[in-house]
């Protein structure tokens, strides 16, 4: 009978699985992605605007990544999943029928919304159906092979995305991009949701209680403020840079069309890094730092080769025509190649890293809000990026692309000092999670 129960208990959690991978590769299934900063370059956009566009998309976020949390915990997580997926898809067909820097601008607001609703909501609702289905502990591999299998479909997109531009252009990859939202929206409406509530309240906690008793959990418990501060740490810089990839690539000297094949040499990293984040978990804290440290000297000399593969290519002499030009092709194509093999080495571990920090925060929650703490790290990693997009935004007019990726490596080198440096020891965290009304039981 026990057998039969567990063997059930695994069928589900696997099912679960299957429609979590689904949804996720569905979600990032956008050919858009790899050519958005490019289309955006091509509409007469300066790199501080590009810039501005992306500190436009954090403000959306920043302000309403907490409230979309505590609605996830107030209401359905199952609804919210559905509902973003549309608004993304909405802002995807304005930027490719009116291209244009309002256009942009209200594309990135719908694009915000959706990265609210999906913040907090998605990775409470798997944690909280495994728990139900008492697989918890598979939260991180869970989790990690979502990201591998957005990964992915973002991969598929980037192979994609040449060949479709090359036969129907932007409005072609627009239409591809705004189908995989309606698919994707349709995949959320199948997933599992089960929530405890009241008998008394049967409808649930309302929005205040549920955002007190989530404030109370991170300002008493230093266990779950730790949690966070990694996390966001982790997840900001490296979130950032992703945005200036087609940037650097084009940079580096090399066409339009193949941008998203560079591309892809990172998200294959990204992938990997979805698959190790398990193992990353059991690491010990020299060994991550350590990591952590080869990974920011990775990125940094990624970024310098990719950077200066167009300048090194240019021949002191006086070669002819043909030959500078067939070297020069060459000598691109080598030092774009490397050096992106480098920077998606590195995003290798702090994908890794990352997934390994937010499963630390999913095991320290222990409140019924769980989604409205998620979104406080949600909501610290968006304050710590739009930070970075204005700081990459001012430097880029005396910097190139390159330099700005090998400075921001630098970070990843404190973080690994700081992690050493750190006391072992943590805060207690509370013997009862906190009610609805914000106390403790």
């Amino acid at each position: 009978m026990l057998a039969r129960i567990s063997r059930g208990r695994g069928v589900s959690a696997a099912r679960l699985a299957r429609r979590l991978y689904l949804y996720a590769f569905l979600e990032e299934f956008i050919l858009l992605y790899p050519l958005y900063a490019v289309l955006f370059a091509e509409s007469g956009l300066s790199t501080a605007q590009i810039s501005s566009l992306f500190v436009i998309w954090s403000a959306a976020n920043i302000l309403l990544e907490v409230p979309s949390g505590v609605l996830a915990d107030a209401v359905s997580r199952r609804t919210l999943l559905t509902i973003g997926p549309l608004l993304a898809g909405t802002g995807y067909a304005l930027w490719v029928l009116a291209p244009s820097y309002p256009a942009f601008a209200v594309g990135f607001v719908l694009w915000g919304a959706h990265s609210a609703l999906r913040s907090g909501a998605f990775e409470a609702l798997v944690y909280t159906e495994l728990e139900r289905l008492e697989s918890a502990d598979r939260y991180a591999r869970v989790i990690g092979r979502t990201q591998t299998a957005s990964t992915v479909a973002a991969a598929v997109a980037m192979a994609s995305a040449g060949p479709v531009f090359a036969v129907g252009g932007y409005p072609a990859v627009g239409a591809a991009s705004v189908a995989a939202c309606l698919a994707c929206a349709m995949v959320a409406t199948r997933l599992p949701e089960h929530r405890d509530r009241d008998p008394v309240q049967s409808t649930g906690p309302g929005f205040a209680q549920v955002f007190r008793a989530g404030m109370v959990e991170v300002r008493t418990r230093r266990s779950v403020r730790v949690a966070i501060v990694f996390l966001v740490a982790v997840a900001a810089v490296w979130g950032a840079l992703d945005e200036f990839l087609a940037l650097l690539a084009v940079d580096a000297g090399v066409s339009t069309a193949s941008v998203p094949l560079l591309l892809l040499l990172v998200y294959a990293g990204v992938a990997a890094g979805g698959l190790l984040g398990e193992v990353a978990g059991r690491l010990p804290r020299p060994l991550i730092a350590g990591t952590l440290t080869l990974a920011a000297a990775t990125l940094a000399a990624g970024g310098v080769l990719a950077g200066r593969a167009l300048a090194g290519s240019v021949p002191a002499g006086g070669a002819s025509a043909d030959g500078v030009s067939a070297a020069a092709g060459t000598t691109v194509a080598t030092a774009a190649l490397v050096g992106f093999a480098l920077i998606g080495a590195a995003f290798c571990v702090f994908q890794m890293v990352q997934i390994a920090a937010d499963a630390r925060l999913q095991r320290t929650i222990s409140g019924a809000a769980r989604s409205t703490v998620t979104s406080v790290a949600g909501l610290g990693t968006e304050v710590a990026t739009i930070g970075v997009f204005v700081v990459y935004g001012a430097a880029s007019t005396v910097a190139s692309h390159g330099t700005l990726f090998a400075g921001w490596a630098a970070v990843y080198g404190l973080i690994a000092l700081l992690l050493v440096r750190a006391r072992r020891g943590h805060g207690r965290p509370s013997t009862s999670p906190p009610t609805p009304d914000g106390r403790h039981a």
